[in-house]
């Protein structure tokens, strides 16, 4: 059984492991670093304590260490592994020849294997995109609108930017089962082609929306999970960055809005502050709620 988890919701799978050795690539690049070292660690010592196993059990094998010291085996096969070879202890036997080449041949294709992974691992990027910690239901245009806040934290423009927002709601049928369904939530607008600051998603609850007509109680009641996925083009990386976000039913904040996380400096430039990219304050009134890009797009 293997736990998945998308932010805070967690489901579980049966039939599956977790950990599949078969699938050693995706085990590694799926790993923490924590986990990746601890993993890395242990590999590197078991594969030196075995071959250190097999010089130990032939004495002589090995010129210049000490009868029957599991040490000097030991590190003779750190040196071995790592093809260093100090000279001060080398196999001396036939058999202790055999058993070095291996392990030569092994070091090779670990550092090789080691140096892929951790590249791989490095390389991968990240969309630095900060989620406002809450989603918020305020009046939109005379119409309560679902509304998600997500800031750009990269430096740079990420551009040709897409979401998606999905709810999973819990609902029970006249037959008295229980089932979960997925439905998505049509956004106001779902693709920017420049996201410089930061970008609010707007779902309309209207009659066409799975949420018509829901208050806090009743999202509860449904265990609505909110899921945001979220896309852009990095142009300084050249590549695409994603990012997933879910929200809780309890996380949704009806009556409320963002403030404005957005002020104008002395000369005039637009300037964001990512730390208040989800504070909230109630919703007394029906006005904008658009990111900087939309803004500007209305004053051209």
């Amino acid at each position: 059984m293997a736990r998945v988890r998308l932010g805070s919701y967690e489901f579980r799978k049966k039939g599956i492991s977790r950990f599949d050795l078969r699938d050693p690539y995706h085990l590694a690049v799926a790993l923490t670093w924590p986990q990746f070292l601890a993993a890395l660690l242990t590999l590197y010592l078991s594969v030196n304590v075995v071959f250190a196993t097999l010089f130990w059990l032939a004495p002589g094998s090995v010129a210049s260490a000490r009868p029957g010291s599991l040490g000097d085996a030991f590190f003779f096969s750190i040196e071995t592994l790592a093809t260093v070879g100090y000279g001060e202890m080398y196999p001396a036997t036939p058999y202790g020849r055999v058993v070095a080449a291996t392990e030569i041949v092994c070091g090779l294709a670990f550092t090789a294997i080691l140096t892929g992974l951790t590249f791989v691992r490095f390389s991968r990027p990240r969309a630095k995109l900060v989620f406002a910690a809450n989603p918020v239901v305020a009046m939109h245009n005379g119409k309560p609108t679902l509304m998600v806040r997500v800031g750009n934290g990269r430096a740079a423009v990420l551009t040709d930017a897409a979401a998606k927002l999905n709810v999973l709601l819990s609902q029970t049928t006249s037959e008295g089962t229980l089932f979960h369904r997925a439905q998505e939530l049509r956004l106001e607008r779902a693709h920017i082609p420049i996201f410089p600051l930061f970008w609010t998603l707007m779902h309309v609850l209207d009659e066409r929306s799975p949420l018509y007509g829901y208050d806090a109680a009743q999202a509860i009641e449904a265990d609505a999970q909110v899921f945001l996925t979220l896309e852009a083009r990095d142009p300084t990386l050249a590549t695409t960055v994603h990012d997933i976000r879910n929200y809780a039913a309890g996380d949704i904040r009806f009556g409320m809005r963002y403030t404005d996380a957005v002020t104008t400096a002395a000369d005039g430039t637009p300037v964001l502050d990512l730390t208040r990219i989800g504070e909230l304050e109630p919703d007394v009134g029906d006005r904008q709620e658009q990111g900087w890009t939309e803004r500007e797009e209305e004053r051209e």
